[in-house]
């Protein structure tokens, strides 16, 4: 049986719901009310589902003594200078570096020569010309077979992929070529100028990944578990300015393998830290223990790790406990030693990232903890990810982690 706000509805004040950019007719006012926002937000009066903010988060270094103190950067990123910089500021200043430093890195992809849909590349065709930094056609597949043909070549290619949904075409190209053409080739070179063989290191594809709250279908995806099935891919995934510009770095400059560089598109411009200005380069499936802990350790990378630092703040003033947040970074191959020494010493463990919960990276690493530490465990490992299903333009937030559902993870791992 209907209610009478039900019924009060109009069939076309309905299909509004679906169709939030058309006018709305005139509804009754207890209709309307659910009909003023058709996306999701903070609710109001929340304690733990808050805005972040990112002028005050630990996860972020807030002054240039923090930034510095830094135990990964050499000597002499840590005698220098830093400055404020986004997100996307840090990926500029690191392929910026990138091609000054090395005349064999090119960068392209769709509009790339104009700065790129989020601005990461501005002003680098001028400095660099047209014959490093430059347009492509829309094909991906295109884009990420020339990059591995170019690397095969000696060449440092770094390729981008205007959004991480549209990586699929070229899903092939990464899987059946860049992965095995160094296990085909029989040896660990280093690009045709070693006279053992050929390989794809040097290339690195970037795309930005993840929700911002109205992507909906086509720009909301985060697919990093689909690429850690592949051995001979990297998959890397920062959380702030400070580490993307180090993993970029290493990815072109460094990493002999082909490197997936995965970077969350809300923390573009929301992320703001003290970045230093020298050159440096941090490893690569390394872990960081961001924060110590003795009770849980709380495992995540990119933009959850903000949750995460709100959830575990919560949980500690709350239950009276102590938390270890521990950021992957690269999430294939992942740091299996570092995360099993931290869930053995505090015997609790919680998982946490965006993308699918099925198969996702946090089943693995739950696995890894279930074979690797069974014995020291104290509660089941906790899952907290996105859901199996498709990111929709309605309350998108409601299908990815939030502090809540972490701080609950928290809680259900001390109490068990």
């Amino acid at each position: 049986m209907s209610s009478p706000l039900s019924r009060s509805i109009s069939k076309s004040s309905l299909k509004c719901l679906f169709h939030p950019i058309r006018a709305r007719p005139s509804v009754p006012l207890a209709a309307s009310a659910l009909l003023v926002r058709s996306y999701s937000s903070h609710p109001p009066n929340a304690r733990l589902n808050i805005p972040t903010d990112y002028s005050t988060t630990p996860i972020l270094n807030h002054t240039s003594s923090t930034a510095l103190s830094n135990p990964e950067l050499p000597e002499s990123a840590r005698r220098g200078s830093t400055s404020r910089l986004t997100l996307h500021q840090s990926i500029n200043a690191a392929l910026s570096h990138a091609l000054r430093s090395n005349e064999s890195v090119i960068l392209f992809g769709e509009d790339v020569a104009f700065g790129g849909v989020f601005r990461c590349s501005m002003n680098l065709a001028n400095e660099f010309g047209s014959d490093r930094v430059f347009n492509t056609p829309l094909s991906e597949q295109g884009i990420v077979g020339f990059g591995i043909g170019a690397a095969a070549e000696g060449l440092k290619a770094v390729a981008e992929v205007q959004f991480a949904d549209y990586v699929f075409p070229a899903f092939d190209q990464l899987v059946n070529e860049a992965a095995k053409w160094r296990f085909r080739e029989g040896t660990n070179a280093w690009g045709a100028k070693d006279k053992e063989g050929r390989s794809c290191g040097g290339l690195v594809v970037r795309m930005p990944c993840g929700g911002v709250g109205h992507g909906a279908l086509y720009h909301s995806q985060s697919p990093e578990s689909l690429f850690t099935h592949v051995p001979g891919l990297r998959v890397v995934m920062p959380r702030s300015p400070l580490q993307a510009k180090g993993l970029l770095l290493t990815s072109i400059l460094q990493s002999n393998d082909p490197v997936i560089f995965m970077e969350p598109k809300a923390l573009y411009r929301a992320a703001v830290e003290q970045v230093p200005n020298e050159p440096y380069f941090l490893p690569l499936s390394a872990a960081e223990i961001v924060k110590p802990g003795s009770d849980v350790t709380v495992i995540s990378y990119g933009k959850p790790m903000y949750d995460c630092s709100a959830a575990i703040a919560a949980a500690e003033k709350d239950f009276d406990i102590s938390c270890e947040l521990v950021d992957l970074r690269t999430v294939y191959p992942w740091d299996r030693p570092r995360v099993m020494e931290s869930v053995n010493k505090t015997g609790r463990c919680v998982v946490v990232h965006e993308s699918m919960v099925n198969a996702g990276v946090g089943a693995e690493v739950a696995a890894t903890i279930q074979e690797g530490c069974f014995l020291r465990l104290e509660a089941p490992v906790q899952r907290v990810a996105g859901g199996s299903t498709h990111v929709g333009l309605v309350y998108e937030r409601m299908n990815m982690p939030d502090v809540a559902r972490i701080y609950d993870a928290i809680r259900k791992a001390i109490e068990y």
